[in-house]
């Protein structure tokens, strides 16, 4: 029985790589070379005609697929993407339009994790301003507090390169510290623009950019991927975690530089 899930926040920058050539099958080997279980795609083409690279990638991948087009016009979606090997349960779709600025939103699934357990997915990609972030953090914080009370990751490109500002802050508040891990640019990252948390955040057990040489050139953000406790073994596995994780009592603990 699966104890465990691999999941993944991933910009692609619509399959534009660093070389500025479009190749979406670039994006599909990175997702195969991580291998995961749960998937969260920014900037992903949603065609009504031509190309559509969600579709693409849930044929590649043999997973369900979720849109959430964030700008339409008659011929193109445009927007954020899951794809799950679990399940979908249930989906929402998140409003975080603020006026005069680009077309934001959420995706807000549930997934059927197995043995009646349930994981709640949100997915999003927020705006450019730092006053457009605040807004749009506080619209899906209060979405998250008025659905299902479940396990959940909120995960995605939140564009914040400030690890103390006060849309972070409230998001740390509310699931727990996560670790802040550099995405951005692909090449020679410096910025940790692709966030994960997980509530309860003791169910996170770890968070790591995948730098391989096909992520550095697919796409101008790494993937950041996590790898969580499935519901099915919640608080159990949880506490465990927690128990190996803290030091020996005579052994005072060590202080270690934050990864940037």
């Amino acid at each position: 029985m699966r104890t465990s899930a691999v999941i993944v926040s991933y910009n692609t920058h619509g399959a534009i790589g660093i070389d500025r050539r479009f190749a979406p099958e670039r994006i599909a080997r990175v997702l195969a070379e991580i291998d995961a279980d749960i998937v969260a795609l920014q900037e992903i083409e949603l065609r009504t005609s031509g190309f559509d690279m969600l579709a693409y990638l849930q044929r590649e991948t043999g997973f369900h697929a979720i849109a959430g087009p964030t700008i339409r016009s008659t011929d193109r979606d445009f927007g954020n993407g899951l794809l799950t090997r679990f399940p979908v349960v249930s989906v929402a779709q998140v409003k975080l339009d603020v006026a005069r600025r680009e077309p934001r939103g959420a995706i807000d699934a549930v997934l059927d994790c197995g043995d009646g357990s349930k994981l709640r997915v949100i997915a999003t990609h927020l705006g450019l301003k730092g006053g457009e972030r605040r807004e749009q953090v506080s619209r899906l914080l209060t979405a998250v507090r008025a659905g299902p009370d479940l396990p959940t990751v909120l995960l995605g490109d939140l564009n914040e390169w400030f690890l103390r500002r006060r849309a972070l802050r409230w998001l740390h508040e509310h699931f727990g510290e996560s670790p802040a891990r550099a995405t951005f640019p692909s090449p020679l990252p410096l910025l940790a623009l692709d966030r994960i948390w997980v509530s309860p955040a003791k169910c996170l057990r770890g968070v790591r950019a995948h730098r391989s040489r096909s992520a550095r050139i697919a796409s101008d953000h790494l993937p950041l991927v996590a790898r969580i406790v499935l519901p099915s073994e919640w608080p159990a596995r949880a506490d465990e975690a927690v128990q190996r994780a803290q030091p020996a009592a005579a052994t005072p603990p060590s202080r270690r530089p934050a990864r940037a």
